[in-house]
């Protein structure tokens, strides 16, 4: 017995002094000292154990260190590649749902302080699904409160639903004008080529009209 105390002991001793070494050497011997006086206080039994969990310990930690490292020497690459990853998903989404239009699918086309038109890319261009609509068109027209929308006309027919707000539109077709007050949930119609001329007259709220247009010269074209 006292033999084998005497073995088990002199191998701790080797271990610790063989770790202690090594971790001064790499690492100033600030953090391997403290882990070799921690394995002191334990019994003589569970110290060769100990230090084996130290340097378990310390093996992960450089490990660490290392992918940090390189974490750090590839940060710009990761962050484009993240980009990239992100820019494939959203794409893949879009083609997955082809009838969902949010407010950045519009294109600004007319802005004032007074108001603006949105209008939405042709059908065809954002899927392929959507070829058989490509006479149509979707625009959004907003206009502040107590604004004034100048006389115009498209060469489109237009269908045109009040979503918000409340006014007063006129349209004048082959000399004949018709003037309506509208108010949300109201649709109304004005003819390719009618001058179309409306008003807010609410003073709080915007008028908003979602129209639904249809080309008739070139496919999904209008002016």
């Amino acid at each position: 017995i006292v033999v084998l105390l005497a073995v088990l002991l002199c191998a701790a001793a080797a271990v610790a002094s063989s770790w202690e070494d090594d971790n001064h050497h790499h690492h100033g011997g600030h953090k391997s000292g403290r882990c070799v006086r921690r394995c002191e206080d334990r019994p003589w039994h569970q110290r060769p154990r100990c230090l084996e969990q130290c340097r378990e310990e310390e093996r992960e930690k450089r490990q660490e260190r290392s992918r940090h490292e390189a974490d750090d020497r590839s940060g710009e690459g990761s962050s484009e590649d993240e980009r990239e990853r992100e820019q494939e998903k959203e794409e893949k989404q879009k083609d997955r749902r082809p009838y969902v239009f949010d407010r950045r699918s519009f294109r600004r086309v007319v802005r004032s302080e007074q108001g603006s038109l949105r209008v939405l890319r042709p059908f065809d261009e954002v899927s392929r699904l959507l070829r058989g609509i490509r006479d149509y068109r979707v625009a959004v027209l907003e206009a502040n409160p107590r604004s004034f929308v100048v006389p115009s006309h498209t060469d489109a027919h237009c269908i045109c639903y009040v979503a918000e707000g409340e006014g007063v539109v006129t349209t004048i077709e082959n000399g004949e004008r018709r003037s309506y007050t509208i108010k949300q949930g109201h649709v109304f119609v004005a003819p390719a080529g009618a001058v179309t001329y409306l008003a807010n007259t609410d003073g709080r709220k915007k008028l908003v009209i979602a129209k639904i247009l249809h080309t008739i010269s070139v496919p999904g074209e209008f002016q």
